[in-house]
């Protein structure tokens, strides 16, 4: 299943891109902490993506 990231801020986007992130099942391989400590990341990026990961039956990293 190949899905593309949800519409979140630039800033957060760009933090995304720059990490190697560009799909929504990327994400599966960082924990929460990783990504909100990319310079870029917020709180309302998270919980954005962390909506789209739970419609997608994915889940960040834990550990």
């Amino acid at each position: 299943m190949e899905t593309d990231l949800p519409k979140i801020g630039n800033p957060a986007t760009r933090a995304l891109a720059g990490a190697g992130y560009t799909r929504l099942e990327q994400l599966t391989r960082a924990t929460e902490a990783e990504l909100l400590a990319l310079h870029g990341m917020g709180p309302k990026a998270m919980s954005v993506l962390r909506q789209a990961m739970e419609e997608h039956g994915l889940s960040f990293r834990t550990g």
